[in-house]
């Protein structure tokens, strides 16, 4: 069989379903390591000197920050670097899914261990140096509130691109003639419902709102405790990081792994459904999944229908990036 580059058969088209905003998102994602990962080493030092539990959940958080801002540039790398891998055979568009996975187990078990710690805390109080402790701790809010903006920069978004902008490229459609229409698409204007997300990006910058809004009580319990002498206060506001620090894990476990294991998007489903029906079209079996941050592939099954009916039917659909039908 002819060849169309290294490894790719005749029939092989490529399948790059990496984010619009991949190579951005990955340097930026470099950058807030590094600025985290010098923090970290800063107040977990401090935090340490001064005896502040808030200071130590702060500093302890920032370096699962540090540990998971680096899963998260080291996925952008890999799937950059294996986009033409025909191995990867929908492409490495969810690459950054796994990576936000494992950001949500590191959570998970930083929570563990900062309200094992906060409870040891509480029964076994110690002296804390308030005014070092302060300083450090605005300096962890300062870093992380910087870091955050710098991800979000120039339109970044958490919960879709938000870029509204539109390209195409040609589609690449072949029958086989046994009945399967396939149908590559290149649309990014994004509809309603159909919306991409970076979850990678999603897990770095909620590592980075958490650890902020930690940041934040930390002062908040410090400044009290000086001031009431309830030494008590710093221990329960590490307690209290470490649930708010659970829940960033448990959301960014949920959504990433709904990916992973190819969960469709309702709005999704009822659009391909509603479009292919109007052409006459009984739809027996129908399969929908994210392939990429502003990628969906969709298999259907429609026995007697007209493929290319239903192709061109669901060829404007924002985000359906790569479509088989299947007629017999």
């Amino acid at each position: 069989m002819a060849q169309q580059g290294k490894g790719h058969p005749r029939h092989y088209y490529e399948h790059a379903y990496l984010g619009s905003a991949h190579d951005r998102n990955a340097r930026r994602t470099w950058i807030v390591m590094i600025l985290n990962a010098l923090a970290m080493v800063v107040e977990i030092a401090t935090g340490w000197i001064t005896g502040s539990m808030a200071l130590l959940a702060d500093g302890f958080h920032m370096a699962t920050d540090a540990g998971a801002l680096a899963v998260a540039a080291i996925a952008y790398a890999y799937a950059r670097r294996h986009v033409h891998n025909a191995r990867f055979t929908f492409g490495t568009g969810k690459v950054g899914d796994l990576a936000a996975f494992a950001s949500a187990i590191i959570l998970g078990l930083a929570a563990i261990g900062i309200a094992v710690e906060a409870v040891l805390r509480l029964i076994y109080p110690l002296t804390v140096r308030y005014d070092e402790a302060i300083i450090v701790a605005i300096l962890g809010l300062v870093v992380n509130v910087g870091s955050a903006m710098l991800l979000m920069k120039d339109g970044g978004h958490v919960h879709g691109p938000g870029h509204g902008h539109s390209h195409s490229h040609a589609h690449h459609d072949h029958d086989h003639g046994n009945g399967h229409d396939h149908n590559h698409a290149h649309n990014h204007d994004h509809a309603p419902g159909v919306a991409g997300q970076d979850n990678n990006l999603r897990a770095a910058y909620l590592h980075l709102v958490a650890d902020a809004v930690t940041s934040a009580m930390a002062i908040i319990a410090l400044v009290a405790a000086r001031m009431t002498g309830w030494v008590w206060l710093d221990a329960v506001t590490g307690l209290a990081g470490a649930i708010l620090i659970a829940r960033w894990s448990v959301m960014l476990m949920r959504d990433s792994a709904a990916v992973l294991l190819d969960t469709a998007d309702d709005a999704l489903l009822e659009a391909i459904r509603a479009k292919a029906e109007r052409t006459g079209a009984t739809i027996a079996d129908l399969h929908v999944w994210r392939i990429g941050p502003e990628a969906h592939a969709a298999i259907l099954s429609v026995p007697g229908g007209d493929a290319q009916a239903v192709r061109t039917a669901l060829s404007d659909i924002s985000g359906l990036e790569h479509v088989t039908v299947e007629c017999r």
